[in-house]
């Protein structure tokens, strides 16, 4: 057996450089009715722009035919078509390659070197729960979104500020969140020095605000940055404040001294110079501004802060049928009262009031609200509907739907485990002994090809932060980790609901598969995909962006 992971950028790469000079034609075919005929396909008008007359020359459909290189998937045929050229993939070949190393697929490759050093820095953290807005929390789930998938790909994350506020930790443990919390304010006395020695004098003299130190000019070092960066043109003079110096002198040491328990080499570099560090800023379209004058703040008073500082700025969050002050632990409160309606409707009224099913109810809370809060480019305004019927056990682009789907593949796991224990089901045998032949429902195909196999370069560009573009501002992709899996739960429903996984016996054995007619045996189903809890309902999947460990499990 061939070993190495298969890539879809390596195999797109390698098409490419097949054709010859110019730019990329091949692009990877995704839907379902051309997925029966092709995998890849290079498109006739590209060709023709290419080739002349889009005829392509004989011997680079063979170069094609016979594409083979490290993660190169195996070609099957190669041919044109009246859409241009299509190409056809080994595809038992490429089932035993992935299914053989399946763990191999859950996360992005391992960098040939440490990392990149990230802070993250999201302002809102720094209020109470009570009065955290719904563009704050969604500022909040993007940056723990973000570290969850830089550290994926590598990356070495700092999150910043570590909370104080006694009720916030709690509040982001109910979130999922995973975030630091300190109860000491940084030391901000050499700030402080630096600070005074650049104040403007108070215009009357007169005795400033407790807590005020008094103003400084932003305008030379805006110039020296260049307007064209992105500032706000009106920013002009900081009030610069106790808070706001232990704000920089937080961000300071977060740069400055960076822990040793990242990736390895990171501890001897704790003291590297700044500039090998980018400080990203998720801050809500309302704290944009504030946020801007701290950045040049930061470069006025130190000389040694980063270069790279970008903002990530989260667009408004409007909500039809709520009051405009909704706050988040309202919002979190109102979606939890509404996901036990819609089971209990679908359960009955006992299921809603059992007390084991209060931890299922909180998991799919969080799921609901964060699909609705990153199924939405951070960058664009997001529109929540929270009328009653928003929520439901039976819509296909929620995070309940797909919660439900890793129920069921959760309990689909178990129940064979289970019933293997009890003899109903032989021993998994080894993925060598399979016949990948036996494959032949479009929906399995479908799984691996839009599923499995392209989820490293998913990770790897959901942790694509444009850094080193010129500008102020950075953009995130968390809608494309929301569409996958919501894609990915619709196919697997679609194919759970026609395939009888378990319980298919010899003589349906090419309907169900390989995995399924490994043995000639009457296998017998175990009862329903949701088991009530006690019966290991666990979902697999426990934050939007997943653990390598629950993806490679499902």
């Amino acid at each position: 057996m061939a070993t190495g992971r298969l890539g879809v950028g390596e195999t797109l790469g390698a098409l490419n450089t097949a054709l010859g000079p110019g730019d990329p034609v091949w692009f990877k075919e995704t839907r379902a009715r051309h997925l029966r005929a092709r995998d890849f396909l290079a498109p006739r008008p590209a060709l023709q722009a290419r080739f002349g007359d889009g005829q392509v020359p004989e011997r680079v459909v063979r170069a094609v035919a016979g594409l083979q290189g490290p993660g190169v998937a195996p070609v099957l045929r190669c041919a044109p078509t009246p859409a241009g050229l299509a190409l056809q993939l080994q595809r038992p070949a490429v089932f035993e390659r992935v299914l053989g190393a399946v763990a191999a697929y859950a996360a992005p490759a391992a960098p040939a070197a440490p990392g990149p050093r990230v802070v993250l820095h999201c302002p809102a953290l720094r209020s109470a729960p009570g009065v955290l807005r719904l563009s704050q929390l969604r500022a909040v789930l993007v940056a723990d979104h973000l570290a969850r998938a830089l550290r994926a790909h590598g990356a070495s994350v700092r999150l910043v500020p570590a909370v104080r506020d006694p009720h916030m930790p709690t509040f982001l443990q109910q979130l999922c969140v995973d975030w630091p919390a300190a109860s000491q304010r940084a030391d901000t006395e050499a700030l402080r020095s630096l600070a005074l020695a650049e104040l403007s004098p108070a215009r009357d003299g007169g005795a400033l605000t407790p807590g005020v130190l008094g103003t400084v000019c932003l305008k030379e070092v805006m110039q020296e940055r260049g307007h064209a960066a992105g500032y706000d043109p009106n920013l002009d003079k900081c009030l610069v404040t106790e808070d706001l110096l232990s704000v920089l002198a937080e961000l300071q040491e977060a740069v400055r001294h960076w822990p040793g328990d990242g990736p390895a080499g990171l501890a001897a570099a704790a003291e590297a110079d700044a500039d090998g560090c980018m400080v990203v800023h998720v801050v809500s379209c309302e704290e944009e501004f504030q946020q801007q004058k701290l950045d040049l703040l930061w470069w006025k008073l130190d000389v040694q802060a980063p270069l790279t500082q970008k903002h990530l700025v989260c667009g408004p969050v409007k909500a039809a049928g709520a009051p405009g002050t909704l706050t988040a632990p309202e919002y979190y409160d109102l979606r939890h009262a509404q996901v036990c309606k819609a089971s209990a409707l679908k359960h009955g009224r006992e299921l809603a009031r059992d007390p084991a099913w209060t931890e299922v109810f909180s998991v799919l809370s969080v799921a609901t609200i964060k699909f609705e809060m990153l199924s939405t480019a951070p960058q664009s305004q997001l529109l929540l509907a929270l009328a009653d019927g928003s929520v439901s056990t039976k819509g296909t682009k929620s995070g309940t739907f797909v919660m439900y789907n890793c129920a069921r593949l959760a309990t689909l796991f178990d129940g064979y485990e289970h019933s293997m224990e009890q003899g109903l089901y032989p021993t998994f045998p080894p993925v060598s002994s399979l016949d990948f032949s036996l494959l032949q429902d479009e929906g399995e195909w479908l799984l691996l090809f839009n599923g499995v196999l392209p989820f490293p370069d998913l990770l790897s560009q959901t942790a694509a932060l444009a850094c080193a573009a010129p500008g102020l501002h950075t953009t995130a992709r968390t809608e494309m980790m929301c569409k996958f899996l919501v894609q990915l739960s619709m196919d697997f429903s679609s194919y759970y609901n026609r395939v009888h996984i378990l319980g298919v016996s010899t003589a349906r054995r090419g309907r169900g598969g390989a995995l399924a007619g490994v043995q000639g045996k009457q296998w017998k189903r175990p009862a329903g995909p949701f088991s009530p809890p006690g019966a290991s309902t666990t979902p697999v999947w426990s934050n939007v962006c997943p653990s390598p460990a629950s993806a490679g499990r499902a």
